[in-house]
């Protein structure tokens, strides 16, 4: 039995360009607080609780 496929009603690439690009403008205009990228993006996850909650759970598991 086939199940029919819903139509997405946006494009997971274009908005995770639309938000990498977005990214990378604040970690632009906030040079001058960070010294590298992932020090910038390691501050974002911190922001984040939900985003903070996922790489702690990530730290728990073992490496395969």
């Amino acid at each position: 039995m086939k199940t029919k496929m819903k139509t997405k009603s946006f494009d997971c690439v274009e908005m995770k360009r639309q938000a990498q690009e977005a990214l990378l403008a604040e970690f632009d205009r906030r040079r001058d607080e960070y010294a590298t990228l992932p020090a910038f993006i390691r501050a974002k996850i911190e922001e984040s609780k939900w985003a903070d909650a996922v790489w702690r759970r990530f730290a728990k598991k073992e490496a395969r």
